[in-house]
């Protein structure tokens, strides 16, 4: 099987002992990586004892940068990504690999409500898939999830666009659907994690993942942010005229202001948008091939 399984992790050690002899088991050809993001505890010897190929950090460097690490290393024709934290069953790769065979590029794990981590993460979740779902056309069952099987060489051509932090899953699933790259999702159940650390803070995260909203969108298709944005300034700026003038019997500024910033901000969205497609055609100009399909047992 040409399969590499990447699993990022930061201080899972416990979360290894259970999830690599499973993995082992599952897919005892498969390539297994370990990316220790700077780990403090004995996630990097745990690895390796177990059998895993590990790339280490000296320091923290994010989920997304530990993702990239490893694909870039990873000889598959296909990655599975997976969390170290034994959340994931390997028994459920099998599953993606065969949504792959049907002519999909990205397989993805979609958790049910009972698999998010928190009440207020699975509200917030939820509007990112409505959010994407409206982006794209197509329904998006779990746009965060880190549970995916990809085709490697149709990843790599999006590596320059995956942020270091924890919105990886979210960029990746908005490329491929941007590229036409087919994306499908299987549901699964996820078990709870091994550990009590969670790398996710409400606060602080909870701007962030607000951010990923305007990422999405502005990744995917500008235009569907800016114009119904130019459409408000646009009508503000004409129902204000038409009181100042029924008012007053004149054009103010504030009515020309806004009228001026409708316009701004639809040019801003088409450069934007052609900004987008040029981004989109990086890996084609590297010289790799999108429509090549590999095929394995």
């Amino acid at each position: 099987m040409h399969v590499s399984i990447v699993l990022p992790a930061k201080n899972e050690s416990e979360g290894l002992r259970r999830t690599l002899p499973a993995l082992r088991q599952a897919f005892p050809s498969a390539e297994v990586i370990v990316v220790d993001d700077g780990s403090t505890d004995d996630t990097a010897a745990i690895a390796a004892e177990l059998g895993a190929r590990v790339l280490s950090s000296p320091y923290s460097m994010g989920n997304g940068a530990a993702i990239k690490r490893g694909a870039r290393a990873a000889s598959g024709e296909v990655i599975v990504f997976m969390d170290a934290d034994g959340q994931h069953d390997p028994a459920h790769i099998s599953l993606l690999l065969e949504r792959l065979n049907h002519g999909y590029d990205m397989a993805v794990g979609a958790r049910n409500s009972g698999g998010q981590a928190s009440v207020g993460r699975g509200a917030a979740n939820a509007l990112y898939n409505r959010l994407a779902s409206w982006m794209t056309g197509h329904k998006v069952q779990d746009l965060t999830s880190g549970f995916r099987a990809v085709r490697a060489a149709k990843f790599r051509e999006f590596l320059h666009l995956l942020p270091n932090g924890f919105s990886y899953p979210t960029t990746s699933t908005m490329a491929f659907f941007r590229s036409a790259y087919p994306v499908t999702y299987v549901p699964i159940e996820v078990s709870r994690r091994v550990g009590t650390n969670s790398h996710i803070r409400p606060l602080r995260d909870g701007v962030r993942f607000l951010l990923i909203i305007f990422k999405i969108a502005t990744l995917y298709s500008p235009l569907k942010l800016f114009a119904p944005t130019a459409v408000g300034f646009a009508l503000l700026g004409l129902g204000h005229y038409a009181w100042t003038f029924a008012t007053e019997g004149r054009f103010t500024n504030m009515s020309a202001l806004m009228l001026s910033a409708a316009v701004i901000v639809f040019l801003i969205g088409l450069v934007s948008e052609q900004i987008t497609g040029l981004t989109y055609l990086h890996g084609r100009d590297a010289g790799i091939d999108p429509d090549e399909k590999p095929e394995w047992r």
